[in-house]
């Protein structure tokens, strides 16, 4: 009876160890997804400021177009 108990503890471990190195890979996976998940977002913040910062100047183009057209017409 004190045998079975033994090989019962005994077997414990190396299932616990088992499971336990299971869960660390699995969290070491979670947060390698979360770290990419926040490079993207970063990337996707710049990529919005560039788009942003080039619709600006091409707006600010056309107002120049547009004001320049104005005065060639005024000068007929």
């Amino acid at each position: 009876m004190i045998g079975m108990g033994i090989v019962a503890i005994v077997m414990c471990v190396p299932i616990t160890a088992i499971i336990t190195e299971h869960k660390q890979k699995m969290m070491r996976a979670k947060r390698e997804m979360l770290s990419d998940e926040i490079e993207l977002e970063k990337l996707k913040q710049q990529n919005f400021i560039i788009e942003t910062e080039k619709m600006k100047l091409e707006l600010e183009q056309m107002k120049l177009d547009y004001t320049s057209g104005k005065n060639d017409l005024m000068k007929l």
